[in-house]
C-alpha cells in the first residue's frame, strides 16, 4: 500500500471514531445522571441535566482536540 493511502485510511479511522467518542461521552453522562437521580439522591431531573451537559461538553472537547490535532498535522506538512 502506498504511504498516501495509509495516511488517508489512518485519518479516516480517526475521524470516524470521533463520532463514536462523542456519542459515548454523551450517553455516559446521561447514564450517570439518571443513576444518581433515581438511586442515590432522588432529585429527578436535576442531576440528569447536569451530567448530560457534562457529557455534551466532553463531546465538544473531543471535537476540539481533533481540530487541534489536524491543525498540528497540517503545520508539519
Amino acid at each position: 500500500m502506498k504511504q498516501d493511502t495509509k495516511n488517508l485510511l489512518r485519518e479516516l479511522v480517526y475521524y470516524s471514531s470521533l463520532g463514536f467518542q462523542v456519542s459515548i461521552s454523551i450517553f455516559i453522562g446521561l447514564a450517570i445522571g439518571v443513576y444518581l437521580d433515581r438511586s442515590v439522591f432522588h432529585t429527578t431531573p436535576i442531576l440528569t441535566f447536569i451530567f448530560l451537559g457534562l457529557g455534551i461538553a466532553a463531546g465538544f472537547r473531543n471535537i476540539g482536540l481533533a481540530i487541534k490535532k489536524q491543525k498540528k498535522d497540517e503545520e508539519k506538512k
